[in-house]
């Protein structure tokens, strides 16, 4: 081999190692990963380090001419490429959901793995395969193509077992997994005809980057949505927590109107049917609703509010603004804190203002009120659906803010801001 070929072959192995460290260093600190999958890729990249290792050692060798030592480096270097097959079909398991105990695919590739590292071992002690000389030459030997054939039989089963498995795995998989196998095979077809570049290591390592790349942005999706199912989760369990106290105080309101004025009664219970499907119909939907449908949740609310303290609280509407969405139960719950923060036994009414306008790309909605201040809300979870939970939704469904400000003849003012893209 000329020492064009000799610097390329190190040159791969110096790279493989730097990919392999790279690749442990960033699959153990991702917390996007979980941690058995962690575990695997883990192992993945540490035996590719040493099948790098094995490598530098084994041309290290033949260009010091030491035989003894290129022979090892040759050995390691093909027991350490055949285990990244082993490690391909435990992955592959993992994401199928199998275990490899007593898994014929296991099995199958482990009792070839045993094949072939026994045919390895065996150019110890015959030339059939191949031979190092005393010079540190490598010539292959006459059965050298069938030495080639358990670990191509390897990728073969591997290819099989994820084609069996394809509706076990989601797309991302399944491309990683391609092209972790037919990186490997191509590449090995290739140095079956041709000595000289190591074309079967280029291929194991560029197969095992695209498999970590791949399965990193599966881990990542698999993050985004267990982290906006978690966020819809407790909003749900938010909406779930109507305040008993809530519900308790509109029954007995209806039990006493009942006896007053039946027709009055009749509309408050309508009011509050209204309201109670709004809410549960919110559990069921995160999308953005129209600002309309809001709108009309928000009113029966203040509807059953109005016939529970009868002149103690007015509301006016200014909102010739309703061409937007926003999240379902982002209205309400402001106007709920406005009315229960803002109620003050010593004033003789409550004054709440709902106003929409469209300023500069944003949709604004205005939540206004005379009464006590209620910005110490923002720090309490005891409503049914808190600002916090509004402001984190607003800010994740479609880029929105939610501001409060202090009125300067007291109350409060709370601005929902949407931008208009949304």
């Amino acid at each position: 081999m000329n020492n064009w070929n000799l610097i390329i072959n190190l040159s791969i192995g110096a790279v493989g190692l730097i990919l392999s460290f790279m690749g442990l260093f960033m699959s153990h600190l991702s917390r996007l990963i979980e941690v058995h999958t962690r575990r695997h890729l883990s192992g993945m990249f540490a035996v590719l380090a040493m099948y790098s290792v094995t490598i530098i050692l084994s041309y290290y060798a033949e260009m010091e001419a030491k035989a003894a030592l290129m022979r090892w480096g040759i050995l390691l270097s093909s027991m350490f490429s055949s285990v990244m097959m082993l490690v391909l079909t435990s992955l592959m398991l993992h994401f199928a959901g199998e275990k490899r105990r007593g898994n014929r695919l296991f099995t199958c590739v482990s009792l070839l793995w045993a094949l072939y590292a026994g045919m390895l071992i065996s150019t110890f002690f015959s030339p059939a395969f191949y031979t190092v000389t005393d010079a540190a030459v490598y010539i292959r030997g006459p059965w050298y193509p069938l030495l080639l054939i358990p670990p191509l039989v390897i990728m073969l089963v591997n290819l099989t077992g994820l084609w069996r498995r394809r509706k076990k795995l989601n797309r991302s998989q399944r491309i990683a997994f391609r092209m972790y196998i037919l990186f490997p095979l191509l590449s090995m077809l290739v140095q079956m005809l041709y000595y000289g570049i190591l074309a079967t290591a280029l291929g194991i390592m560029t197969g095992s980057m695209a498999l970590f790349l791949f399965v990193l942005r599966d881990q990542q999706d698999k993050f985004i949505s267990m982290t906006e199912e978690n966020a819809n989760r407790d909003f749900n369990i938010r909406i779930l927590q109507i305040r008993p106290h809530f519900i308790y105080n509109v029954m007995s309101s209806i039990y006493y109107i009942v006896g007053e004025d039946p027709a009055k009664a009749q509309g408050v219970i309508r009011d509050f049917s209204i309201y109670l499907k709004k809410v549960f119909r919110s559990v069921t939907s995160q999308a953005p609703v129209p600002f309309t449908e809001e709108l009309e949740h928000t009113r029966a609310y203040l509807s059953v509010e109005m016939a529970r303290f009868t002149d103690q609280l007015s509301v006016t509407y200014d909102t010739p603004w309703v061409d937007f969405k926003l999240p379902p139960l982002t209205l309400q719950p402001v106007v709920e804190n406005a009315v229960k923060h803002g109620m003050d036994p010593e004033v003789e009414r409550l004054n709440i203002a709902i106003r929409t306008r469209h300023s500069e790309g944003f949709h604004e909605i205005v939540v206004e009120n005379d009464g006590e201040d209620f910005m110490p809300s923002l720090n309490v979870e005891e409503d049914a659906v808190g600002l916090p939970n509004v402001r984190s939704r607003l800010k994740r469904m479609c880029d929105g803010e939610l501001i409060v400000a202090g009125r300067e003849d007291g109350g409060t003012v709370v601005t929902i801001r949407i931008p208009e893209s949304n």
